[in-house]
């Protein structure tokens, strides 16, 4: 064996070995993964406040990234944990009401036996059996009790691992924010793309992320609180938690809150509560309707350059496999599908 080949057999081995101890890393921080990629996310959302910060704090890093993980703390993260604990406890009372009797939604629509003519003459024209329809809002109100029951439940048993998980993206965004740049340079240099290329990937999921995340949480607070507001003022049992569920709907994008208002309002009508029922609708098609139109493609889709069905699939294939995380996930994976094919088209065909 001459040198050239002793030297091409070591460089393989070092690699192969490279490769499996980067996997074995992988699955030990597995467990990791959600509070290690919102930390980055933090990082980058801020990052825009941490450079307008940096000339306060010359030559103190650990200080500069303080000061930014207390801001985002006290804009962010403690309202959010004060909704998640409110909600916990509505969550609760609504569904011990339920279960106690106190709360009975189809014993409202089983004594509806009157249902309103203009109703019942949709439900003729499309030739709809009122009975079909109350064994279907029973079978999903017994479903959805459940699954909430379920989820608080599980709530309740993972607080300490979610707290866990918490402190530990806390302490990593410190981290993110302090040495980001370092890091940067450090995936630029050690990745054999090539550092034009490389820059140009870590431009696009800065900006995917930063777009993703700004657009679709100022759509979903936004249409949260006209859903949880309008909940509230038609008198509809768990404003709040209809008003989270609606943001959490939100981030479907192209269907989004209406997922959760439009079977209230269709459900209000059968149990002859007009009024409630049209003032749902308006608002829901009227107003937050257009707040998804108006704000998501402003907010997301100009600075991710994606079409909206792109935007739509990767969305719900993210949140499909990855859970909450996919809604940064999804759209992320397909700008980079999309940039490694530009990057492709551009180098290997430049005709």
């Amino acid at each position: 064996m001459d040198l050239r080949q002793q030297r091409s057999l070591a460089q393989g081995s070092f690699l192969l070995a490279l490769l499996l101890i980067t996997l074995l890393f992988g699955w030990i921080l597995q467990p990791w993964a959600g509070a290690i990629l919102w930390a980055g996310v933090i990082a980058i959302l801020f990052y825009p406040l941490q450079q307008r910060l940096a000339p306060r704090f010359v030559g103190r890093p650990n200080l500069l990234a303080f000061a930014v993980l207390s801001v985002c703390t006290l804009i962010v993260i403690l309202p959010t944990l004060g909704v998640l604990a409110t909600l916990t406890q509505e969550g609760a009372a609504l569904y011990e009401k339920m279960q106690s009797g106190e709360i009975d939604l189809m014993g409202y629509f089983e004594r509806s036996t009157q249902i309103p003519e203009p109703v019942q003459q949709l439900l003729n024209r499309f030739n709809i059996d009122l009975g079909k329809v109350r064994q279907m809002f029973k079978d999903v109100s017994v479903q959805t009790s459940q699954y909430l029951a379920g989820q608080l439940l599980s709530f309740g048993q993972n607080a300490a691992q979610f707290l866990v998980a918490f402190a530990v993206m806390l302490y990593l965004t410190f981290f993110f924010l302090r040495d980001g740049k370092m890091l940067v340079r450090l995936i630029v240099r050690a990745l054999p793309l090539g550092d034009e290329r490389e820059r140009l990937l870590l431009e696009k999921t800065s900006t995917v992320i930063g777009a993703s995340i700004r657009g679709n949480l100022v759509v979903a607070a936004v249409q949260g609180t006209l859903g949880g507001l309008t909940f509230w003022a038609l008198g509809i049992p768990a404003p709040l938690l209809g008003g989270v569920m609606m943001a959490f709907a939100s981030l479907i994008p192209s269907v989004g809150a209406a997922l959760i208002w439009a079977p209230v309002a269709i459900y209000l009508l059968l149990i002859g509560w007009i009024w409630q029922g049209v003032v749902l609708i308006v608002v829901g098609a009227g107003v937050i309707g257009l707040v998804d139109n108006l704000l998501r493609p402003i907010l997301v889709g100009r600075e991710t350059k994606m079409p909206d069905y792109l935007v739509l699939m990767s969305t719900l294939g993210g949140i499909s496999i990855f859970g909450l995380n996919g809604f940064v996930l999804g759209p992320l994976i397909a700008t980079l599908f999309i940039g490694f094919w530009a990057i492709f088209i551009r180098d290997f065909d430049p005709d």
